[in-house]
């Protein structure tokens, strides 16, 4: 089994020591990729739920690179591991038994590994942990907690430092000297002492704000600390904690209360300076290494430079899509962002140009606030080399590979530029491509903006000469007369496709193109047309399939099946009623049945007999989608669970059903999650040794999260296989790092340099005239220099032939 689609940014990623590798939190695992080449080099394997946190362990002074790849992570299963990444090898465990949402280690500097200068210390972390079976006190649900825990001896440091209504993400100094918390409207800070570190020992300090913060950041060595809020304003306290440090020391410091400008009520601050750029939350606050900036994000895509001593600001625009998260590297010339698109980009500082992206399967689109339940947004799948066609916000259109777990390629549907910050007025609501992946149409619709300037268009693509590469080939504006476009379908070996609208008809396209190859581009002439219109009884047409041969067209008119000949335009036949409006029928390969789902409070799932017109079997499911083979008779379907069923599947919320269509009782049952808005697809298994033809079933989630598996093998649920073994990967070791040639063709093989020196080896024929012969030939043919030089120099010279005498 196959697992991949991780999201890449629901937690800030970490460089490794030496800023050549970058850790990232992918679901259960965590994935370390290389800075140079942008690729994944391996995971580390072992948390059973989300991983939320990762620190990697600094090395004091010159140890080697034996330390050098430690880190710590912790995960929602509630445990903390130590890991040497290198390997991966699981080094240790630390089981805090609660779900860990973020987690910090402020005296990992002085606890660090090759340090010989002192005594060892143990190693503590700040945790921020959620106990959901809490008792509500004084009305207050408070579920979130902070506490500290001994790294060391795997136990619990003291009491419990604070309580929140909900986890809430913890931030430390570079320095380990303050670790903080926003709450609300104010932020939490507590110095770190240097020693017998527990709750007791701590005071807190409270920095108050008018508006909910939403982030916070340390300057590396002064005493100031910036916050954004949910407005996109950034307050900067200057000299915070000096009265609370100087009490904790014996000593009493008496502030006026006037001298202090910004500051609010008693807050222990000497001032406080309010920015203002971001018109959204923001959602990252970074000082930069050099100590003279302020970094900070949001929505817009646009990454502000803020100078700490005047506020003065510069940008870096056009990202491209809602900002999460910014991250130093040790490598002062590097950094890296995290965009909400599922993209981490890595930056040359202080430039900051992209010079690589990390890209991962993008978001869902979610169009319920747009369209309702009357329609939603379907992605593409073809079956042959098992990509996915995803519609993304930016108006493009992502080839994803399911198999390798990579970006292909990206392409620009809508000439539209993107602003993440605009109200969504366009966007591409279906997408199809056919079984061979040589075709492909998307539907593509414009808001009306109070009632007016509404739009429609339906495009169609061919495929260039590379995966993912497709060139528009007909535009159709309003196919079916200001209509919305309900299904798309293409005829298996024909240039053919169907469309269907909630107007009450479907119209039949064909292509005529001639197709000229000129070197990788196919230039095209002519176009698509419609061939033929059809409705019946002008019922809205629901759903539309091609049988495997293509010599039938079924089309769904809400509640009934119709069969057309597509060639001819006639109508063949009816099927009887289903319970509600159908939303999508697929042919059972070159079998006599046809499959239907219907949703609404009326939902079903039937299976057809073509030959008969009549039920075959049928189920009162909840069905999301169905997906059939083309030559055998197993269908997949993806049903939805009620809410009394939730609690026996343990919090899944759907299940896929295999069948073979003869029989109604499932060959074999999985219980999935996220199931709402999910896709399930058969594709070809061409994974290393598996070139049988098998094929494997794709279950996509409402979240893009996805697995491959063998649907014949129930068992395979628990052979997962790593994204590490299915993606090149760069290196193995940091020690092995390749550049340059190598880490593009790979190492040259290694040659005995004294046979290589060898002049007897070379062959090498002299000339009368060698200067005109000396440099012709393959350069890979060429004798050595030292070869060469000698006679180059000769043949510029003059010589008399030499006379030979014989003796008589």
């Amino acid at each position: 089994m196959i697992v991949g689609g991780q999201s890449l940014v629901t937690s800030p990623p970490v460089f490794s020591h030496d800023g050549k590798k970058l850790l990232v939190c992918t679901g259960c695992t965590v994935s370390v990729f290389s800075t140079t080449t942008g690729m994944l080099i391996t995971e580390l394997e072992g948390h059973t739920e989300r991983v939320t946190s990762i620190v990697v362990v600094p090395v004091a002074g010159t140890v080697g690179t034996k330390f050098s790849n430690y880190c710590w992570t912790a995960s929602l299963d509630g445990m903390i591991f130590y890991w040497d990444f290198s390997t991966p090898d699981l080094l240790k465990k630390v089981n805090v038994q609660l779900p860990v949402h973020s987690f910090v280690i402020p005296n990992i500097l002085s606890a660090s590994l090759g340090r010989s200068d002192k005594a060892s210390q143990n190693l503590y972390a700040f945790i921020s942990v959620e106990d959901a079976n809490k008792e509500v006190e004084n009305g207050k649900h408070l579920h979130g907690s902070i506490q500290i825990y001994d790294l060391t001896n795997s136990t619990r440091a003291g009491g419990v430092l604070a309580e929140t209504h909900k986890p809430e993400t913890l931030a430390v100094s570079k320095s380990g000297e303050f670790v903080g918390i926003k709450k609300k409207q104010q932020l939490n800070i507590w110095r770190v002492p240097n020693k017998n570190l527990k709750s007791v020992n701590m005071k807190k300090l409270k920095l108050h704000h008018t508006r909910t913060l939403s982030c916070l950041a340390f300057h590396p060595t002064k005493c100031i600390v910036a916050a954004g809020d949910v407005s996109g304003r950034i307050l900067i306290w200057r000299g915070f904690g000096k009265m609370r440090h100087s009490q904790d020391g014996g000593g009493k410091m008496k502030i006026d209360m006037g001298d202090r400008p910004g500051v609010r009520g008693e807050d222990d601050a000497d001032s406080c300076s309010t920015w203002h750029w971001h018109s959204s939350e923001i959602k990252f606050l970074m000082f930069s290494s050099d100590e003279a900036y302020l970094f900070s994000g949001a929505k817009e895509g646009v990454i502000v430079v803020w100078q700490l001593d005047m506020g003065n600001k510069t940008y870096k625009p056009n990202i491209g899509s809602p900002l999460m998260y910014f991250t130093d590297s040790p490598d002062p010339s590097l950094s890296c962002v995290s965009c909400e698109d599922n993209q981490i980009h890595l930056l040359r500082m202080p430039s900051m140009d992209i010079i690589k992206s990390i890209s991962g399967i993008k978001p869902p689109l979610i169009l319920s606030e747009l369209q309702g339940d009357r329609s939603r947004v379907t992605i593409g799948c073809d079956r042959s080399i098992g990509f996915v066609a995803l519609p993304t916000k930016d108006y493009r259109i992502q080839f994803f590979s399911l198999l390798d777990g990579t970006d292909i390629s990206h392409l620009q549907v809508i000439e539209r530029n993107y602003d993440p910050v605009d109200e969504t007025t366009v966007f591409i609501s279906l997408v199809e491509v056919s079984d061979d992946g040589s075709m492909m149409s998307t539907v593509e619709e414009k808001l009306p903006e109070m009632g007016i300037g509404g739009l429609i268009s339906l495009k169609f693509w061919i495929r260039g000469s590379h995966t993912g590469q497709y060139t528009l080939s007909t535009i159709i504006y309003e196919p079916h007369n200001n209509a919305g476009v309900s299904d798309m379908a293409f005829c298996p070996g024909r240039s053919m496709a169907v469309s269907t609208s909630y107007c009450g008809n479907f119209k039949v396209w064909v292509n005529n193109s001639s197709f000229i190859h000129s070197g990788d581009e196919i230039q095209e002439k002519g176009g698509w047309r419609c061939q033929s219109v059809s409705s019946y009884k002008e019922i809205p047409m629901t759903a539309a399939a091609f049988s495997g041969d293509g010599s039938v067209l079924a089309v769904a008119a809400e509640t009934k099946i119709t069969l057309w000949d597509p060639l001819n335009n006639v109508l063949v036949a009816i099927i009887g009623d289903s319970l509600g409006p159908i939303r999508r029928l697929a042919f059972v390969g070159s079998s006599e049945y046809i499959m239907s789902f219907s949703s609404g409070t009326k939902a079903d799932l039937v299976v057809w007999n073509i030959s008969n017109l009549s039920r075959h079997w049928s189920y009162k499911l909840l069905v999301e989608d169905i997906c059939c083979t083309r030559s055998e008779t197993r269908v997949a379907v993806l049903a939805l669970l009620s809410s009394s069923d939730k609690s026996i599947s343990a919090g899944k919320d759907g299940m896929v059903l295999v069948f073979d269509v003869e029989n109604p009782i499932p060959v074999s049952t999985w219980f999935v999650k996220k199931a709402k808005g999910g896709r399930l697809s058969f594709i070809n298994n061409k994974l290393g040794e598996a070139t049988d033809g098998k094929l494997l079933l794709a279950y996509i989630n409402g979240e893009h999260n996805y697995v491959l598996f063998d649907p014949s093998n129930v068992k395979e649920q628990e052979d997962l296989i790593p994204k590490s073994a299915r993606r090149p990967q760069s290196y193995a070791h940091d020690e092995n790092v390749s550049h340059g040639y190598a880490s593009i063709y790979g190492e040259l093989p290694s040659f005995d340099l004294t046979k290589a020196r060898s002049s007897d080896s070379i062959p090498f024929v002299s000339s009368k005239r060698p200067w005109e012969t000396i440099f012709s030939g393959s350069s890979h043919a060429l004798p050595p220099l030292s070869k060469l030089c000698s006679p180059f120099l000769e043949s510029l010279l003059e010589k008399a032939e030499k006379q030979t005498v014989l003796s008589q």
